[in-house]
C-alpha cells in the first residue's frame, strides 16, 4: 500500500475510509475496469453557489502529474490543481435512504453552501 503526499503540506492528498474504498471498488468492477490500473479521480471544479464543487469519475489510469493514493485496494487520482484544495481530506461513503453517496470531509473548507454541494476555502 503506497501513499503519495501532497506538495508542500506533507499530508496525503486524501485518506479513504474502508467503506468508501469497498463501494468504489465494487462500482469500478461493475464498469468492467481493471482495479489494478483504474481508479477514482477526485477533482475540484468551479461551480455551485459557494464557488467550488467536487467531482468524481472513474479513470482507466492516472495522468503523469497526478498524486496517487492507494488505500484499502482503491487507487485515487488527484491532479495538482485539485490537490491544493483537497490535501488532508477524507473520502467517506455514507449509506442510507436519503443522501447515500460519497462525501469529502475537507479540513480546508471555510464555508459551504446550504445544500452542501459546493464550498469555499
Amino acid at each position: 500500500m503506497s501513499t503519495e503526499t501532497a506538495e508542500g503540506g506533507g499530508d496525503p492528498a486524501v485518506t479513504v475510509t474502508q467503506e468508501a474504498a469497498s463501494e468504489a471498488l465494487g462500482l469500478i468492477e461493475s464498469e468492467g475496469l481493471d482495479t489494478d490500473e483504474a481508479g477514482l479521480r477526485l477533482f475540484v471544479q468551479q461551480g455551485g453557489c459557494a464557488g467550488l464543487s467536487y467531482g468524481m469519475r472513474f479513470d482507466h489510469e492516472p495522468e503523469p502529474d497526478d498524486a496517487i493514493v492507494e488505500q484499502h485496494g482503491l487507487r485515487v487520482f488527484v491532479d495538482p490543481a485539485s490537490q491544493n484544495y483537497v490535501g488532508g481530506s477524507t473520502l467517506q461513503y455514507e449509506g442510507g435512504l436519503q443522501g447515500a453517496g460519497f462525501h469529502v470531509e475537507n479540513p480546508n473548507v471555510v464555508s459551504e453552501c446550504g445544500c452542501g454541494e459546493s464550498f469555499r476555502t
